[in-house]
């Protein structure tokens, strides 16, 4: 079954003949890249954004996957903090952010001559919130999981399958998902959500968000590694306050994605 699904992607994207890969180093996106490099070898590109939003590892690790799967890698510099819109951080932050990726992407692919910009999108996000997916559809952009019917769950086997090395990797979305719509994006917040949840890891922690409410930040853990941190407080306490907040909460239920689009719609969004 997996290898006639690997088969039908790589039909998906083979008509194609040359394509850029919008590229995180997430499961879904290193997926795309490894069956765009199958199917179009040297003329498959993966483009990592770099940004204020981008949190600490996560280029190294995309650089990584793109090595370990065989694609090209570049890097681009995005600036949606330019965007009063964007900074606004209503319910269409995604939107905003994404049309700045999308134009840039867009734009290479004019410049190198690519045919198409593909994304990790999959089956599972077209019943979430998911105001990217609009800016996609303005851009042009493919979303070859999507369109075959692959789910979160088909993905992660599938990346399994390839020996892809992000295949378990946790869902790691932008910095800006942690502030409460309505809370302005700013560079200091995103510098401080990043160094609190950076320290998080440092002692061991591997699935959490740190919710940016000004003064306070909110810890979220998987539930596997809440117990630990309700047992004993103290170091998860102090590895917040040391990023700057002054008031630290661990929530006692566990880490559930898309916690902040609770009233947006119902389902729920990867943040």
């Amino acid at each position: 079954m997996s290898t006639s699904k690997l088969a039908q992607l790589e039909d998906l994207i083979r008509p194609l003949r040359s394509a850029i890969v919008a590229f995180s180093g997430g499961v879904d996106s290193s997926l795309v890249a490894a069956l765009t490099s199958r199917a179009l070898g040297e003329r498959a590109l993966a483009v990592t954004a770099i940004s204020p939003a981008l949190a600490t590892g996560e280029l190294d690790g995309a650089r990584a996957v793109a090595a370990a799967v065989g694609i090209e890698h570049r890097t681009i510099t995005t600036d949606e903090l330019a965007s009063a819109a964007y900074r606004r951080n209503d319910k269409y932050r995604c939107f905003h952010c994404k049309s700045e990726l999308y134009e840039q992407l867009e734009a290479l692919a004019r410049r190198d001559g690519y045919a198409a910009v593909l994304s990790g999108a999959n089956a599972d996000d077209a019943g979430d919130w998911r105001p990217g997916l609009r800016a996609a559809a303005e851009h042009g952009v493919r979303h070859p999981l999507l369109e075959a019917g692959v789910g979160k769950d088909e993905v992660r086997a599938l990346a399994r399958e390839l020996a892809i090395p992000s295949a378990e990797k946790p869902a790691s979305p932008c910095l800006a998902s942690r502030l409460p719509y309505g809370t302005e994006v700013t560079r200091a917040a995103l510098v401080q959500i990043d160094r609190a949840e950076q320290a998080l890891k440092s002692i061991g922690f591997r699935v959490l968000r740190v919710r940016h409410y000004g003064e306070l930040g909110r810890v979220e853990l998987a539930a596997d590694e809440l117990p630990r941190a309700l047992a004993a407080p103290e170091p998860v306490i102090a590895a917040v306050r040391d990023a700057g907040y002054q008031r630290v909460e661990i929530d006692e239920r566990p880490f559930r994605s898309g916690s902040l689009n609770v009233g947006v719609v119902s389902g729920g969004a990867s943040s």
